[in-house]
């Protein structure tokens, strides 16, 4: 089972969505700007993804800079930003098991199958 955070909107989100469901994948979508994932669920994320939470964020998204937010803050501050502006998050992200990838191109998703 992949878990996909999915924002509809977004063309590489559904474009990912349709590779997984393609190749007949099963999916569970979280809407994640309707259910925005908690600080301990981006934690979680950033360890299976292995990378910073600068590595997640839309630095261009202009939430970004209202929030006064920068590329130097401590983990511990974007992750919280982005808990609480979820349109922070880099769409899509998709998980399974203990991998997890973000769909840029949305090719990556195929890593997970």
């Amino acid at each position: 089972m992949i878990t996909f955070w999915h924002n509809p909107r977004c063309a590489k989100s559904r474009a990912a969505l349709k590779l997984l469901e393609e190749h007949g994948a099963e999916v569970t979508v979280r809407r994640y700007l309707d259910d925005p994932p908690t600080a301990e669920e981006l934690h979680h994320l950033l360890r299976m993804l292995g990378t910073g939470a600068k590595d997640l964020m839309r630095r261009k998204e202009r939430t970004f800079a209202e929030a006064g937010l920068s590329e130097t803050d401590p983990e511990d501050r974007l992750i919280a930003a982005m808990a609480a502006h979820p349109i922070l998050i880099e769409r899509p992200v998709a998980m399974r098991g203990d991998r997890a990838v973000i769909g840029r191109p949305p090719e990556r998703v195929l890593d997970l199958l």
